[in-house]
C-alpha cells in the first residue's frame, strides 16, 4: 500500500497524503519496507503522540524542521463508520506546509513523492 503524496497546493506550499497504512481492504495488517507492522491502535497512538509532541517534518529521516503539520486524521474503522465512508484501509492522512525551499522544489519535481514515519518503538515478535 503506497504512502504517496496525493495532493499539492502550490500557492500555499501544502502537501497532503498517507503517512502510514496499517491494514488493507481485507483487514490484514500490512508489512512496511522495514518489515514492521502497525496495528490500528498502535498507529493511532503514534499519530496522537506526534501531534502532541512534534508536528515537525524532516526529510529522509535526517534534516528536521522542513515542514509543519497542518492536518492529521487516522482513519480507523470506527472513524470511517462514523463518517459513513469506507476507504478499504486503516491509514493516517496528513498535510504539511513545507517551509524549506529546497525540499519544496524536490516535492514539486516528484523527487520526494511519499511520506515516511520515523520514530522509536519496542519491537515485538508475534
Amino acid at each position: 500500500m503506497k504512502t504517496e503524496i496525493v495532493k499539492l497546493d502550490e500557492e500555499r506550499r501544502l502537501a497532503f497524503g498517507w503517512a502510514s497504512v496499517s491494514s488493507g481492504a481485507d483487514g490484514a495488517l500490512l508489512v512496511d519496507t522495514q518489515g514492521d507492522v502497525l496495528d490500528e491502535r498502535t498507529l493511532e497512538d503514534a499519530a496522537i503522540e506526534y501531534v502532541i509532541h512534534s508536528r515537525q517534518a524532516g526529510v529522509m529521516h535526517q534534516k528536521t524542521g522542513v515542514a509543519k503539520l497542518v492536518s492529521s486524521l487516522v482513519f480507523t474503522e470506527d472513524i470511517q463508520k462514523a463518517l459513513g465512508i469506507s476507504l478499504g484501509k486503516v491509514a493516517w492522512f496528513v498535510g504539511f506546509r513545507v517551509t524549506d525551499d529546497q525540499v519544496w522544489k524536490r516535492i514539486k519535481s516528484g523527487e520526494l513523492r511519499a511520506f515516511s514515519i520515523h520514530g522509536r518503538a519496542v519491537r515485538k515478535d508475534f
